[in-house]
């Protein structure tokens, strides 16, 4: 593994692997950001090195403590009507029928394929958390890449979805054994203008979403969209780094975050300038529709303070740790000053 870049004081991440294939996201314009401020504060700046000679660190792998580490598996939310009417025309993403967009029949199909995946190779038993940004389409994907079976009467676990919910045409999500799921402001999509990315009440989507925990959002209606505004990228960058800080915080070692393209890219991109190109390219190459890519977070800077629980120390039982002949000598020794 290699580490992408040194934060001043706080994370840094290394790339592990990678599935599903990129596709390319627009420009925008600004959004203040200091309404995010009061809903979590940040912690830290981040400081990136263009190479390797910037920084302490020689070319080959690098070592971490494992405890140090958390494991994210990043993903975008799959195809949504605003992305089929934004390819026709981009003036579109204008337009107030995209209201919180909802996925398409295609974008379901992604869902079950993105879902087949981590049933396969067995990352739905290692994902302690998912993460997911409070939009409509990014709590489907949510819950049908990570959700259980389909839900039935008489299960005490209240369904992570509905049937039907969201003009889905699909039937209610379980959440029995599944990891918990949480909503999360700071990783959504850039704010302001383009109404496919403002969302609904939180009293709208509780009734449809009944198992995700919206306790970290802290007003039930939309303060952060404005309807003349659009977030820069710098800032949307800049709020990114605040949820890896956030991240850090959670006690799982293993996330999954179900987000947005412009998040992902602007949050990435930070990333990976000590790296070879292509692993850079594997970082923050745009995600395409329910892209799936997994990658580490390590605490360089000593924030966190969870015990190494498979670390073992040595000298047990105590005594001398010497060669046979010095410790000989050395008991010897301490046998005749008695």
């Amino acid at each position: 593994m290699r580490i992408i870049c040194t934060p001043s004081t706080t994370t840094s991440l290394s790339f592990l692997n990678s599935s599903f294939v990129p596709t390319p996201i627009s420009n925008f314009k600004t959004i203040p950001t200091s309404r995010l401020q009061k809903h979590h504060r940040h912690r830290s700046s981040l400081l990136c090195f263009s190479s390797l000679s910037e920084m302490d660190a020689t070319p080959g792998p690098s070592l971490y403590p494992l405890h140090r580490c958390k494991t994210l598996h990043l993903v975008r939310h799959a195809q949504g009507i605003h992305n089929v009417e934004g390819d026709k025309d981009y003036k579109a993403y204008l337009s107030y029928d995209l209201f919180d967009a909802h996925l398409t029949p295609l974008g379901w199909q992604q869902v079950d394929n993105l879902h087949k995946h981590v049933q396969s190779c067995g990352l739905n038993k290692k994902i302690e958390l998912v993460v997911t940004s409070p939009l409509l389409r990014t709590m489907q994907t949510a819950v049908g890449v990570f959700g259980g079976e389909a839900y039935a009467d008489g299960i005490e676990a209240p369904p992570l979805m509905v049937a039907n919910a969201g003009k889905s045409d699909r039937p209610a999500i379980s959440s029995l054994n599944c990891p918990p799921f949480i909503a999360v402001e700071l990783c959504r999509e850039h704010l302001g203008v383009h109404p496919c990315d403002k969302r609904r009440s939180i009293s709208e989507y509780q009734p449809l979403f009944p198992a995700i925990d919206f306790s970290q959002i802290e007003s039930n209606d939309d303060i952060l969209w404005t309807p003349d505004i659009r977030e820069a990228s710098e800032e949307l960058a800049a709020r990114g780094m605040k949820f890896l800080n956030w991240l850090w915080t959670r006690k799982e070692k293993e996330i999954a975050v179900v987000t947005h393209s412009g998040f992902l890219y602007s949050t990435l991109s930070a990333f990976g300038n000590d790296c070879h190109p292509s692993v850079k390219s594997e970082i923050c190459t745009h995600f395409a529709n329910c892209e799936l890519r997994s990658m580490v977070i390590a605490d360089r800077d000593m924030m966190g303070a969870d015990p190494a629980i498979t670390n073992y120390p040595g000298k047990i039982p105590s005594g001398l740790d010497l060669p046979s002949d010095v410790a000989k000598e050395k008991t010897t020794e301490k046998g005749l000053s008695k």
